[in-house]
């Protein structure tokens, strides 16, 4: 389990679910979507570890390894960043903060131990320690249009653009767009924190886990799972637009690639951002059909959560030929309706 067990209790007296260490609601999931897509809702976050990157060569082992630039993260500034083999393809999508002198990274929990063990192996007679942190960390979400006026109330200062952050003796707040925040604390301080934030007038709703990866893929932040590891090179999942890749930076593993699909306008596939109209719920990694593919994939799921109004949303890679051209389908036939991301494609 990498969920610190006294919040995993706490979180059961407030109503919570867990099915696999994840909070899957607090008793009405179907309200709890729908409040997210238009309320003002408190979130738990265990779907996320974190990995605390320490030493005195911690900076430089990072920006060797890592598709951005590890030295802009400060007390004030995040990043999302990326993993890869050398072969260019992902291993992780990390989104990434300070916490005094170390750095922290997140990630999906499913995939934390593998990418800690790969990390771990690079670290040879560096003066870095790399360990687990998420039986020391807890975070949680608040989404919706009073996100910015709780927050301030509950926590006092706070960050005023897009991945910056401020940092307390006691949490990390991070922005992440003008209605949404993520608050990472000492697990011992979390229910304090919990309480007053759930008990303030303006929070409508305590919601699961899913609301969350919900609202993560209506703004267009991917993330890597098991199923898609080594499936996409980082433009393809449009971390180029999502400030995840800095192309003026060192070498680090697969750079070669990515900054050849940069400079030489080579990348074929991209990210969208879809709605499917099914009962049953797609999966991460499963493949995507056109008419113009004559059998053969031209696109892959990469994230799917459950939408408000029924059906599913989803993040999928696909060719972008295809997409001007022909409707894009599941191999059970149900047809992509095309959203539109909130960011412009770089």
């Amino acid at each position: 389990m990498t969920m610190n067990s006294d919040w995993q209790n706490f979180l059961t007296t407030q109503g919570a679910h867990f099915d696999a260490d994840l909070v899957q609601h607090f008793g009405d999931a179907d309200n709890e979507l729908a409040s997210t897509a238009n309320r003002t809702v408190l979130c738990a976050l265990p779907q996320f570890g974190c990995l605390r990157v320490s030493g005195a060569e911690a900076q430089s082992f990072l920006q060797n390894l890592l598709s951005n630039d590890i030295r802009l993260v400060d007390a004030t500034h995040a990043q999302l960043s990326s993993f890869n083999t050398a072969k260019g393809r992902m291993l992780a999508v990390l989104l990434i903060w300070r916490d005094g002198e170390d750095f922290i990274l997140q990630l999906p929990t499913s995939i934390l131990a593998s990418l800690h063990k790969k990390l771990s192996m690079y670290v040879l007679r560096a003066k870095v320690t790399i360990s687990d942190a998420s039986q020391d960390l807890a975070s949680m979400g608040l989404s919706g249009a009073h996100a910015t006026e709780i927050l301030r109330t509950v926590c006092g200062e706070l960050p005023n653009a897009a991945m910056m952050c401020v940092q307390t003796a006691t949490m990390s707040v991070l922005k992440i767009s003008d209605t949404r925040y993520q608050i990472t604390c000492r697990a011992a301080h979390a229910a304090a924190l919990w309480t007053a934030l759930a008990q303030h007038a303006l929070v409508n709703a305590k919601v699961g886990s899913p609301c969350w990866d919900w609202l993560n893929i209506r703004d267009g932040i991917p993330a890597i799972t098991p199923q898609t590891q080594e499936q996409f090179v980082p433009q393809m999942v449009n971390l180029d637009s999502l400030g995840g890749i800095n192309f003026k930076k060192g070498c680090y593993p697969g750079q070669e690639i990515v900054a050849r699909m940069h400079y030489l306008g080579k990348l074929k596939r991209r990210m969208y951002l879809a709605h499917l109209d099914c009962a049953l719920a797609p999966l991460a990694g499963a493949e995507l059909f056109s008419a113009d593919s004559e059998g053969q994939a031209s696109g892959m799921i990469a994230n799917v959560a459950a939408a408000p109004h029924g059906g599913f949303d989803i993040l999928a890679v696909i060719q972008t030929a295809s997409v001007d051209l022909n409707p894009i389908q599941t191999a059970h036939g149900d047809t992509l309706q095309f959203l539109a991301l909130p960011y412009a494609l770089a």
